[in-house]
């Protein structure tokens, strides 16, 4: 290794600019006397979407739910959860597995203790999934129902849907 004194390098800075300015010319021969617009600049292939997640319990109270949601085409990030729309669902987003959130799989769970008039009935908005999405090719998403009760700790019927939403 060569080690250089102050001095030394002060009197090989010259040298050294003059060897780096022949590189970039040699580099950027080509690229010389091109004119830059707009549309050479390169775009970004990278958007954002936010997914609603819904469960539609009928009838019934939903007091518990448990979903697994995760991209199945395209190359896709969860960068973020939002609560849901009903009261007893809408002060804190749904827990969830931080860790599983950086790859593009989450379970998202939450519950409630109060009284079944006060719980939601029908299409109710649990939650929404915040994505980054590289690449051109259109994300696919599925979700999975993995458990719903009621108020009373019994498991209901109830159907899970989602709607993409692009972010501009």
């Amino acid at each position: 290794m060569i080690h250089l004194s102050f001095v030394d390098w002060l009197r090989a800075a010259p040298v050294v600019a003059l060897i780096l300015q022949f590189l970039v010319a040699l580099n950027l021969g080509e690229h010389r006397g091109r004119w830059v617009t707009q549309d050479d600049e390169p775009r970004s292939s990278t958007r954002f979407a936010a997914i609603d997640l819904f469960i539609d319990s009928g009838n019934d109270p939903l007091a518990a739910w448990q979903v697994e949601f995760h991209a199945t085409k395209g190359v896709v990030r969860i960068v973020g959860i939002e609560s849901g729309e009903h009261a007893v669902f809408g002060d804190d987003p749904p827990y969830y597995d931080p860790d599983a959130m950086m790859n593009d799989r989450v379970i998202l769970a939450q519950y409630s203790l109060g009284r079944a008039d006060s719980l939601p009935t029908g299409r109710t908005r649990i939650a929404t999934v915040h994505v980054q999405i590289e690449g051109e090719m259109e994300p696919q998403f599925s979700m999975l129902l993995q458990a719903a009760g009621d108020d009373e700790g019994c498991r209901i019927a109830a159907e899970v849907t989602f709607e993409m939403r692009i972010d501009q």
